[in-house]
């Protein structure tokens, strides 16, 4: 259907739904859906429009109250009037957009098709009617998303985007909403830089946004208030996965204000890792059980590489290289278990779980009993493998090698028993949440001895950029 199409249906809704004439509102006959949430790429045919089936929904629906358009138009006859819900926003044409979306001259990559924009509000549905929590998009560049979020339902829109050039269009639309976007020149992946000191946008302190947003921290157990749209940079996916896996154990940065859910793009490399089972040594990794002991991962859709514009000021190749397979952006929504943090598992000792699954991960065929009674040695990881020096390095430069220690001497075979695990059993076997109660038997046992562990990890978190 074409976009005139679209605005004639929709004008024939406004005018059918007017309450002087006392008509019925017009019931639309459903049309081809154009493109399949379960298939990586779009086909063509006809489509049905998600503004107009929304409105739809609102018309039918009596348990909602709002405002009818006809009335306030009528209303405010010679004046000017904000944009309301039932106004449609042109999404714009794929071509259009991409001429927005090439005025970027970093690497970025951009969603400029409206059809996957749909696709990602289809997943926020019941939020966006139930008008939950706040949505920020981050890097919405020719806004093509934004405008589809808004005409799905949403709310409140924060559009953080961290590109001069794509300001000024995203602040008209925002004064022309009466409240529903607010546009904020950030780069959420910038959030909390290491250091103190004047901060110069796009980067930004967390409380500081969330203050000027007045948005403000809620219990762990609560609904999720924030959820964070986006696609991560190629360039340092891996180091953004490894800040916010140590902001969320530690209750940092943005997860200071309760269980943000993170709804990304991310390459389908990293969701393999991420979601890799016990047993799988060549991906199952540090990284993916921390993630997966934290969240609820939930796949959503693949959608191939081709249906994105990429820019790249040098040149730089579309599609990272992998020796694994890596065809796709999986759009993965991340949910933080309400359950995390119990009595034992607190922001307090959270440091020292996450450094046990790193050093038991780094050699996954060694026996867990062995990493049990070893002594500790260095926990150096090297800055390309995560985000520990972004997020622990102090003053004096890096993190320091903790000093030798043992996890439990002596005790490995008794926790392994407690737990009902092989006396055998690789370290690469074990589940997250197993880790998980082993940990909290750690804690529980007399034999472990770990004021090492937090006088170390206390020296190394002091300068943290976090506010």
């Amino acid at each position: 259907m074409s976009a005139n199409s679209s605005r004639l249906l929709i004008s024939a809704v406004r005018t059918v739904r007017c309450q002087s004439c006392g008509a019925q509102p017009l019931r639309l006959a459903p049309l081809a859906r154009a493109y399949s949430i379960d298939s990586p790429t779009l086909i063509g045919g006809s489509q049905k429009s998600q503004a107009i089936q929304k409105l739809e929904k609102l018309s039918n629906s009596h348990s909602l109250t709002h405002r009818n358009l006809s009335a306030v138009a009528s209303s405010l006859k010679g004046q000017y009037r904000p944009l309301s819900r039932f106004d449609f926003l042109d999404v714009g044409e794929v071509e259009e957009n991409i001429k927005k979306a090439l005025t970027c001259r970093g690497l970025r990559r951009f969603i400029v098709n409206p059809d996957i924009a749909s696709l990602i509000a289809d997943h926020l549905d019941s939020d966006l009617s139930e008008n939950r929590a706040v949505i920020f998009e981050c890097n919405p560049g020719p806004g093509v998303l934004t405008r589809t979020l808004l005409n799905a339902g949403a709310q409140r829109v924060v559009a953080l985007e961290s590109e001069k050039t794509f300001l000024p269009d995203l602040q008209a639309l925002e004064s022309s909403l009466d409240g529903r976007l607010e546009v904020v020149h950030c780069d959420f992946f910038k959030l909390d830089p290491i250091g103190k000191g004047p901060m110069k946008p796009p980067a930004m302190f967390t409380e500081k946004l969330f203050n000027d947003l007045g948005i403000t921290e809620v219990p762990w157990t609560a609904d999720v208030p924030v959820k964070v749209i986006g696609i991560f940079s190629q360039r340092n996916e891996r180091n953004m996965l490894w800040k916010l896996i140590y902001a969320l154990y530690e209750r940092l940065s943005v997860f200071r204000y309760g269980r943000v859910e993170l709804i990304m793009f991310i390459s389908e490399k990293e969701y393999t890792k991420l979601t890799a089972n016990p047993g799988d040594l060549r991906q199952y990794q540090a990284l993916g059980v921390l993630w997966q002991m934290a969240c609820d991962i939930q796949l959503l859709h693949k959608e191939p590489w081709s249906s994105f514009v990429t820019t790249s000021k040098h040149g730089g190749p579309a599609i990272p290289r992998s020796m694994f397979t890596n065809d796709h952006l999986c759009l993965v929504r991340m949910t933080p278990r309400r359950d995390l943090f119990t009595g034992t598992l607190t922001t307090s000792n959270s440091a020292t779980l996450v450094m046990m699954i790193k050093q038991c991960l780094a050699k996954r065929k060694a026996k867990l009993v062995d990493r049990l009674n070893a002594k500790t040695t260095a926990w150096q990881q090297h800055v390309s493998e995560d985000a520990c020096s972004s997020l622990r390095s102090s003053s004096r430069g890096g993190v320091r090698a903790v000093s030798q220690g043992s996890w439990s001497p002596g005790s490995g075979p008794k926790l392994l028993k407690q737990l009902e695990l092989p006396e055998d059993i690789f370290t690469g076997h074990i589940y997250p949440e197993e880790y998980k109660h082993l940990f909290q038997a750690m804690e529980h046992s007399e034999e472990f001895l770990q004021s090492w562990l937090y006088e170390e990890i206390l020296e190394n978190t002091q300068n943290t950029g976090f506010q």
